[in-house]
């Protein structure tokens, strides 16, 4: 069968117009759009409103930093539900302790993570996006509801640096965390200066 000559010629000049007829315009960065709608923002004001007061970062227990920064994201070591006056939260959810008690204890270690961050950056607006958040929960083998224990960080996290502070996540059970602590948490931020 001979092939037409003609039919090379034609589908590309189909190609060329269907191409030049796309709209090429990439679609607008989550980022983007947090940083369009949001003039605002200022975490701090926010803590204060809030009544929230950071304590001085908790140090670190072992041979390791609180934070690690490499080009524009810092990586926060996990932290726990220690009080400014050294207590920590401790226990077993769904054994020892219920999910409210969770809940705060994720919502103070949220504080002790942006204490470590204002320490670090000397300014929480230079947070610009909290990007992936590790949350690990103390669990008897039967407790299923990590992720409304880690809620407590998520929550206070999104209430201070508003659409900046939405996540990626994950919410996983342990058989045991340091000490007996009932929550630790990652989180992995990108900043700008």
């Amino acid at each position: 069968m001979p092939i037409n000559s003609k039919l090379p010629s034609a589908f590309i000049i189909f190609m060329l117009i269907y191409i030049l007829s796309c709209d090429n315009t990439p679609a607008p960065s989550s980022t983007a759009q947090i940083e369009s709608s949001d003039s605002s923002y200022d975490p701090e004001a926010k803590l204060a409103e809030l009544g929230i007061t950071l304590p001085e970062p908790p140090k670190p227990v072992a041979n390791y930093v609180n934070g690690v920064r490499t080009g524009n994201l810092i990586f926060l070591a996990g932290k726990g539900p220690k009080y400014p006056d050294g207590r920590e939260l401790r226990g077993k959810l769904g054994a020892d302790l219920t999910i409210e008690q969770g809940y705060e204890g994720a919502r103070q270690t949220a504080i002790n993570q942006m204490a470590v961050l204002k320490d670090m950056l000397g300014d929480l607006k230079k947070v610009k996006r909290l990007v992936k958040v590790l949350g690990m929960v103390n669990s008897d083998p039967n407790f299923v509801d990590q992720p409304k224990v880690i809620n407590g960080f998520s929550d206070l996290m999104v209430e201070v640096f508003g659409d900046r502070g939405k996540h990626a996540r994950a919410a996983v059970g342990m058989a045991t965390l340091p000490r007996g602590q009932a929550v630790e948490i990652e989180l992995i931020v990108e900043v700008e200066d």
